[in-house]
């Protein structure tokens, strides 16, 4: 019979100790040990779920000799999800789907497990009861047949069931709520999602069963559990949005089957997630008449451009020490931008609070946005309008010249679809660049001032 030991283990990054600490050792987190039962000689052979014919990698190969195994990937028939994913599931892959609580990560494999038209799907459900996902279901617009639901919290059940119903795509909701019979821990401890991910990795890579698992975040917002969760996956997918807001973005930050910066973005609405095909024409505001402090900027994510609008507002600071704030965009990069105008352009703003939002609940980390954001500060500053058919793709340095940005043949069709008539850019951008299409104009800009003088000569 297999020897127990009671241990401690750290909730934060798995540190174990004999004893309880008050701080754990490794990650410096304090009170977050939590007594767990260990067994020494776990025997695992009867909870794994092994691949019918002969065992794979008995011996090492030399690569030449390594069968090819051409698997398509499998469609998830929604284009947004699958630009992410890199054009698909990957059989015998492990995706692992994180985000704030209520932001749509069940409705949105809810749907992929129901738009799989005949494909059989089992979708295992420790959180909710199989009424409850019926419910949810039927306000969705896809109608799946081949969706098998259960709701479960054994980890055994669970690959007893995937040996049985032989499913092309398993959805387990979430990691944290399962649990093994090995271990005599609570469900969501770190053993207990570390024992359950192994288990569903050796089924997905043992049988070529992708697999997509929904996980929490802690209040950091960073995936709760161990870290090697995330090294084990092979896909790390962060669904972001704000309550407040329709549009919901799906990042990856790690994909071993394509780029990770690719973007996919949804609108939530009563009938679930829907997909934006064309995200610029929604993150823009119709506006009726020129406002001071708007620029657009046409920014890029992955292989797909798109026009955002950054608003800023500049005003005097009313408690002394000025406020600096920024929404979708990285506050450092904010600071870095406004001590370049004070220095190396002569604009007095150590004074002056400054807010700058990007419209849409968008995050955005692309470096051709510098050029909107100094321009939006500057029109809020003067409070001059800057003109409406006018938008920007220019990185700034720290010198106040505008730096070149990649694949400006896309930035400058995107916004002469929209309606643009001027696109600011670095005179850098000017060598090798094919002919704009006709009804834009092309402005190049060395620095900043060059860029501030072109918009406010009259």
């Amino acid at each position: 019979m297999a020897k127990a030991k009671n241990v401690f283990v750290c909730q934060n990054c798995g540190n174990k100790s004999p004893k309880w600490v008050g701080k754990c050792t490794a990650c410096g987190e304090w009170n977050s040990f939590e007594e767990e039962v260990e067994l020494r000689d776990k025997d695992l052979a009867a909870l794994t779920f092994v691949a019918p014919g002969p065992p794979l990698g008995d011996k090492p190969l030399p690569l030449d000799e390594i069968p090819d195994q051409d698997l398509p990937r499998l469609d998830t028939r929604n284009q947004e999800l699958n630009r992410v994913l890199g054009g698909g599931l990957v059989p015998g892959s492990m995706i692992l789907l994180g985000g704030e609580p209520g932001i749509g990560k069940s409705t949105l494999v809810l749907q992929l497990a129901l738009g799989l038209g005949a494909l059989r799907t089992l979708y295992v459900s420790g959180e909710e009861s199989p009424r409850q996902i019926k419910l949810r279901a039927e306000r969705l617009p896809q109608k799946g047949q081949g969706c098998l639901i259960l709701s479960e919290n054994s980890l055994e059940k669970v690959l007893h069931h995937a040996h049985t119903v032989r499913p092309d795509l398993l959805v387990v909701d979430s990691i944290q709520t399962l649990q093994t019979q090995s271990l005599e821990a609570t469900p969501g401890s770190i053993s207990q999602i570390r024992e359950c991910a192994s288990q569903l990795m050796r089924l997905a890579k043992g049988t070529h069963l992708p697999v997509l698992l929904i996980g929490h975040i802690n209040k950091e917002g960073g995936l709760a559990g161990p870290k090697v969760l995330e090294h084990m996956v092979d896909v790390v997918l962060q669904f972001e949005g704000d309550n407040q807001h329709v549009y919901r973005v799906l990042r990856a930050t790690k994909n071993r089957f394509g780029s990770t910066a690719e973007l996919g973005i949804f609108e939530m609405s009563g009938q679930g997630l829907r997909e934006v095909p064309n995200p610029s024409e929604l993150l823009l505001s119709q506006r009726d008449e020129n406002l001071s402090g708007v620029a657009v900027a046409a920014s890029l994510e992955g292989m797909r451009p798109f026009l955002i609008e950054i608003q800023a507002l500049v005003g005097t600071a009313a408690y002394g020490t000025p406020q600096r704030s920024a929404t979708g965009f990285d506050l450092r990069r904010l600071s870095m931008l406004l001590a370049v105008l004070e220095k190396r352009a002569g604009f007095k703003l150590a004074s002056k609070d400054v807010f700058l939002n990007i419209a849409g609940g968008i995050r955005t980390s692309d470096p051709a946005n510098d050029l909107a954001v100094v321009c939006s500060i500057l029109s809020s500053d003067l409070d001059l309008a800057l003109p409406r058919h006018a938008c920007f793709a220019g990185e700034v340095g720290l010198s106040g010249e505008i730096r070149p940005v990649n694949r400006v043949e896309q930035r400058v069709k995107e916004a002469r679809k929209l309606g643009f008539r001027r696109i600011f850019l670095s005179k850098y951008n000017a060598k090798g660049l094919e002919e704009p299409p006709p009804g834009i104009e092309l402005v190049f800009c060395a620095k900043v001032e060059d860029a501030f003088r072109e918009l406010f000569a009259g």
